[in-house]
């Protein structure tokens, strides 16, 4: 990503075109393209690209507190229902903002040096959440690059296989006649396998898999000392039939969270093979906004404003909500539809 990075600021020669060949590839709008690079130089120049410190400061104090909250509340109320599945709810909550958290160092949004993003990154998702920087990292930046491009962006890989998704790779299901799933009953098993399964039935133990079977034994270090601190900690309270209760009702409080909030944004878009369009169109066609309200920025980690992390992936997201007028003038001016909903119509489009 470092890498990517350095190139989009410092162009490399690779060779020149012969005198007969476009200079523009035709597939992309090149006014579309030219005015796109006007509106990023305006963002470096408005500063939205600095980050706040303090946000991200105080958005970790307020991980950390409700997460001794949570131990507070067995070790004072005791382990009968109410107390333990109180404290299930604010693990859980943990669970997802640690998840946004670690989004914005994965971004390198935080800091000046990547390095320090990349050390923090490790301890916020390792330690806090028990899960790899290397894994999310490998998924997420192929995201960014081709949202919603089947056999290319990792999160619609679930077609076929799982759900008929989008429009057209739906009708080249039934041209083909292959039919993994009953997809005409994809609305009501995406109840079971989807939000409810992902993180405690794949995630937890994929993770593992992938961070031996790719010797990151760095990763696989800070993931142990989550576990070992969650069983250290709640151990004595609750005994081994507890823990491990507690532990996978807050990876199925963590899993609907993070499920309903991702795919908001992406499934009911456009999905379809790569089309090699311009940057502004494929990050436009493939995503969609939630309005914005105080709760609705705290519950999304701000990525209601899906759009506009799209289109400056590094941008703090304390920001997000500056940009979004001239993006929207952008698309206006263009004819691209920017699309932007209520919370709970974002997630009946899902289904």
């Amino acid at each position: 990503f470092d890498l990517i990075q350095d190139i989009m600021k410092y162009p490399l020669l690779i060779g020149e075109l012969a005198p007969d060949q476009p200079s523009f590839e035709p597939s992309k709008n090149k006014k579309l393209v030219e005015d796109f690079r006007e509106l990023r130089a305006t963002v470096e120049k408005m500063g939205l690209l600095k980050p706040n410190r303090t946000f991200f400061l105080l958005h970790l104090c307020h991980i950390l507190v409700l997460d001794v909250a949570a131990w507070l509340t067995i070790w004072y109320f005791g382990s009968s229902t109410m107390p333990f599945l109180f404290s299930a709810l604010l693990l859980g909550t943990v669970q997802a903002q640690a998840g946004w958290l670690q989004h914005d160092f994965g971004h390198l949004s935080v800091f000046s040096k990547s390095k320090w993003n990349h050390w923090v990154h490790k301890f916020v998702i390792g330690h806090l959440k028990g899960a790899p920087a290397s894994w999310w990292n490998h998924l997420h930046f192929q995201h960014h690059a081709k949202p919603n491009c089947f056999r290319k962006d990792p999160d619609v890989n679930m077609h076929p296989l799982f759900f008929a998704l989008g429009k057209k790779l739906s009708v080249e299901l039934g041209e083909q006649k292959k039919k993994f799933m009953p997809y005409n009953h994809q609305h009501k098993y995406f109840f079971i396998i989807g939000p409810p399964a992902l993180v405690p039935l794949y995630f937890q133990w994929y993770i593992f898999y992938f961070v031996v079977q790719r010797k990151k034994w760095v990763d696989l270090a800070w993931m142990l000392t989550f576990y070992i601190r969650f069983f250290l900690t709640y151990l004595p309270l609750l005994g081994v039939k507890g823990i491990l209760g507690l532990h996978l009702l807050v990876r199925f409080i963590e899993s609907n969270w993070f499920v309903w909030i991702t795919q908001m944004n992406h499934i009911p878009m456009h999905i379809d093979y790569d089309k090699n369009v311009d940057w502004f169109s494929t990050q436009l066609q493939a995503t969609c906004n939630v309005r914005q309200s105080f709760f609705n920025d705290w519950f999304s980690g701000h990525l209601n404003f899906q759009i506009e992390h799209h289109l400056f992936p590094t941008m703090p997201r304390h920001n997000y909500w500056k940009v979004a007028p001239l993006v929207k003038s952008l698309c206006a001016k263009h004819g691209i539809e920017y699309h932007c909903k209520p919370l709970l119509t974002a997630f009946a489009d899902i289904v």
